[in-house]
């Protein structure tokens, strides 16, 4: 009787509660709203698009998404095969016809931020479910680079092609172009052009039916970060996910609708070096390692960040691989001499030195110790400050050429983990001929990193010339080292959010429960 009592029991559940849980639809009426000020675009793209592999907060960093295995057949071919069912927003259908496509477009105008766009060579079909891709050359990071070759809809392609751009691919435009859990339906959020909110809803094609799990988002990418937060933590309805300075972590412990989510990440914050433009000064090796000296890193930390981070003598945060094993041996400057001892010595650099500084202003209480540093040596900082992210970018991407319109010495962004768990997303501002770069040209610093793109993230050769890198824009003072940041957040109280370490938010995981503001 018992064992017919568990049969009896097993064949209800899976009829009654089974489908329910197979078969899961976005909760009626949903709806989310969360500011993104840095990286936004690559934030949600793998909420609105899909590739082959996707951001995963694993140990190595992605999972697949549009494939459901690969094999490396050589140093040169990856083969992938494909996830069948799928289609794209508009119902049309995904296959290796689809891949094959879309990488004719990418061929013409890939995107620039890696090499890809010179050792792609071509796709192959070989089923309607199997895809090769010949590269001219080793290269290691090629499954990285796969996350971001998205894939869309033969109708997108016609009209915009791929973008050709320094930064990752999106949407022109909104529309039923991609594959993801989201249909972009209002506004836009590229690398260099952005609306200041954009409106995602549920894809009803989407393969996976457990996802997404909320009907409707809106993105914010502009907004005045005190303004945010008192959206966030003062009323109900307004904001449901934002960074926060880790100075307001109290305000939002005290909320009567947010809630504190904290989580160490592998995001830097680069603070870039004017060599190129910039005041002439900063060409002397001396006056930028002087720089570095001054900036009493354990001091910024505790107090400015209120301890939500980690001390580096790098760009790259320490969780990377490969950049854990070397923080085990160089230290940060102010590690190895406190600035207080060196005081007069920095001073004979440094005394008199006038920097421009351009900021977004969610910096703001970074650079106020900062500045408290460096006025110690003798440095004036003078502040220009902005709400968006793409006027950095539009000063950032035009200093290599000497374009730049503002006239900037240090300039900072965020440079949160958009390479997943592979350093690149720091050593792609030391390829001293790229857009990102502010570096003089350095041949064997541009070696270095040609090394770098042969190997595999992981592997012994990748670890030695990670260092090889890291210990050469350490001794030349490269950029403006400061603490890497926790993920410190507020969160609607009735919001089930994890953070993922890197640079990727999965829209399609939240949830919302029916208290909230959207739904009771």
């Amino acid at each position: 009787m018992k064992t017919l009592f568990r049969f009896v029991s097993a064949i209800f559940f899976l009829f009654v509660f089974a489908p329910s849980i197979v078969w899961a639809k976005p909760v009626s009426g949903s709806h989310l709203k969360v500011f993104i000020p840095s990286l936004p675009y690559i934030y949600i793209s793998h909420s609105i698009n899909a590739a082959l592999l996707r951001p995963a907060n694993n140990e190595q960093g992605w999972e697949y998404d549009m494939a459901t295995s690969h094999k490396v057949i050589d140093e040169r071919t990856y083969e992938f095969t494909l996830r069948k069912g799928v289609k794209f927003q508009d119902g049309t259908p995904f296959n290796a016809d689809a891949v094959l496509l879309n990488m004719e477009h990418f061929k013409k105008a890939p995107f620039l931020f890696t090499k890809i766009d010179t050792v792609f060579d071509r796709a192959e079909k070989i089923d309607d479910y199997t895809v090769r891709f010949h590269l001219t050359q080793k290269y290691g990071q090629f499954l990285n680079d796969a996350i971001w070759i998205q894939f869309y809809t033969r109708t997108y392609l016609e009209k915009f092609g791929w973008n050709g751009k320094a930064t990752c691919p999106n949407l022109a435009e909104p529309g039923p172009y991609g594959l993801g859990p989201y249909i972009l339906k209002e506004g836009y959020i590229e690398g260099d052009r952005q609306t200041p909110n954009a409106v995602l809803e549920a894809n009803p094609n989407y393969w996976n039916p457990e996802y997404p799990k909320i009907e409707k988002v809106t993105v914010y990418t502009e907004l005045d970060s005190k303004v945010a937060l008192e959206r966030a933590i003062d009323r109900d309805g307004e904001l449901d996910i934002m960074p926060i300075p880790v100075s307001e972590k109290r305000r939002v412990n005290e909320s009567l609708y947010a809630k504190l989510v904290t989580a160490p990440s592998t995001d830097n914050i680069a603070i870039h070096i004017n060599m190129i433009t910039g005041n002439k000064r900063l060409q002397d090796k001396a006056v930028r390692v002087a720089l570095n000296k001054a900036i009493d890193q354990r001091r910024l930390l505790s107090k400015y960040y209120d301890g939500e981070g980690q001390i580096k003598p790098t760009l790259a945060a320490p969780l990377y691989p490969g950049v854990d094993k070397v923080v085990k041996k160089l230290k940060a400057y102010s590690e190895v001499e406190d600035p207080k001892a060196i005081r007069d010595q920095l001073k004979r650099t440094l005394d008199g030195l006038v920097l421009n500084v351009y900021t977004q202003d969610r910096y703001m209480h970074i650079w106020k110790g900062i500045d408290r540093d460096l006025r110690k040596v003798g440095v004036k900082l003078k502040f220009d400050i902005t709400t968006s992210e793409k006027d950095v970018f539009g000063q950032l991407l035009s200093t290599n050429a000497g374009k730049n319109t503002k006239k900037w010495d240090l300039l900072a962004w965020g440079d949160d983990d958009w390479y997943y768990n592979h350093p690149w997303s720091a050593f792609l501002v030391y390829r001293t001929h790229n857009y990102w770069s502010t570096i003089s040209p350095d041949p064997q610093l541009d070696n270095y990193v040609e090394e770098m793109f042969r190997e595999s993230v992981g592997s012994p050769a990748f670890d030695n010339v990670s260092e090889k890198i890291m210990y050469h824009v350490y001794d030349n003072g490269y950029m403006l080292f400061v603490p890497t940041p926790n993920k410190v957040l507020a969160v609607n109280k009735q919001v089930t959010y994890s953070p993922y370490r890197m640079a990727n938010m999965p829209l399609w995981e939240i949830e919302v429960s029916d208290d909230h503001w959207s739904v009771r």
